[in-house]
């Protein structure tokens, strides 16, 4: 998957290459001034830009889209466009993101728009949502379905521009120490889960808290926390959850958390066609290297935790449990919907794509999945 994910940068790469090398050809072809007069081409002004991150630099797959981007910005303009990427370890704002590339500290920065929620409430939908889309259907939404459209429409009021920047694809929904079984196991059960799902979970009684990532492991060891989120198999391994909490539970939450590459409007506009071109062309290029990356390191996490820790058990939330949770998720998107124009905006957008995507994802690879099960029994 590695040599995948290479290739896709490659070919990517290569093509803006092509692009760039036509239309550098075009400005070096001989002007004329009334006469046979010729000019030289006069010369691209490189280009040194900044990057801050929501992530300290060595928390891959998270960390790999900024920093492959720089790598092959680097490349494809021959050293004229650099961008020097800082994670949280350097600049010591991880939630600053947004306010740093506003405001011009940074030239670009690298989150989650659901960080900003309480901003701007609107801006969850451009992350995820608990029972929203899958990493396949929100793409489709993004890039033909009216989502881009929509999220620049966000940002437009901070002067910043949004892109997707890498997607984690559907997230587990939770490391537990005791196995639930119906609502009432949630009732006073202490857990870390941020953003709406953390209100779903307080709505059904259970005491949510939001708790440093460096503080995760001890908080559930010594029993803080009866149950946390993380990410899943390529991220959790790394923690060490699998070593304390046995009832690993499947998603709900997050079915597909897209990063976000923004982008200070003004220094963007300042960028010529062919760096406009290259710097779309690479972002595209590491957002979807980073979901490959993702997708991989679980498959390799998850053979070794269940090889390494067998009595690890894989569960779904009762349905009883699931519906309760899927009536509370709904009744906030309602409420919020009510108070905020571009909230309901956004949401009436995703509810519409998401009815006709998830009729052909039921059909398509739902089926085909299914089908293959019935056959390996």
């Amino acid at each position: 998957m590695k040599r995948v994910g290479t290739i896709i940068l490659s070919l990517t790469a290569a093509m803006a290459i092509a692009v760039l090398g036509t239309s550098c050809k075009n400005q070096e072809e001989p002007a004329k001034t009334g006469s046979v007069e010729e000019k030289a081409a006069v010369p691209e002004k490189a280009v040194k830009w900044k990057l801050a991150m929501t992530w300290s630099s060595t928390l891959t797959p998270l960390a790999s889209p900024p920093l492959k981007l720089a790598k092959l910005l680097d490349e494809m303009s021959g050293g004229q466009f650099t961008i020097r990427v800082e994670g949280a370890e350097k600049h010591k704002a991880a939630l600053g993101i947004l306010d740093m590339v506003k405001g011009g500290q940074y030239d670009m920065g690298h989150s989650a728009s659901y960080y900003w929620k309480g901003k701007d409430m609107a801006m969850v939908f451009f992350t995820s949502v608990p029972f929203g889309m899958t990493a396949s259907e929100q793409y489709a939404w993004f890039y033909y379905g009216g989502g881009m459209e929509l999220m620049q429409e966000a940002y437009e009021k901070y002067n910043v521009l949004s892109l997707p920047g890498g997607n984690t694809g559907v997230q587990m929904g939770g490391w537990f120490r005791k196995e639930i079984n119906s609502l009432d196991d949630l009732k006073g059960l202490k857990m870390r889960i941020p953003g709406l799902a953390g209100e779903v979970f307080a709505k059904l009684g259970v005491n949510v808290t939001n708790i440093p990532p460096g503080e995760l492991y001890t908080s559930l060891d010594r029993g803080t926390i009866d149950a946390l989120e993380w990410v899943g198999p390529a991220m959790d391994i790394k923690m060490g959850f699998h070593k304390i909490a046995p009832y690993y539970y499947t998603g709900w939450h997050e079915p597909a958390s897209e990063m976000q590459f923004l982008i200070n409007k003004k220094a963007y506009e300042e960028l010529t066609p062919e760096f406009k071109a290259m710097l779309d062309t690479a972002i595209k290029a590491v957002t979807a290297d980073m979901y490959i990356e993702n997708f991989a390191g679980s498959v390799d996490a998850w053979s070794q935790m269940k090889t390494e820790y067998p009595n690890i058990m894989v569960k779904t939330f009762p349905k009883p449990v699931l519906k309760a949770m899927k009536t509370a998720a709904d009744g906030l998107y309602d409420s919020y919907a009510e108070n905020d124009a571009m909230f309901k905006k956004v949401l009436d957008s995703q509810r519409e794509y998401m009815e006709k995507a998830r009729a052909w994802s039921i059909i398509s690879e739902f089926n085909y999945i299914e089908t293959s099960k019935a056959l390996a029994e």
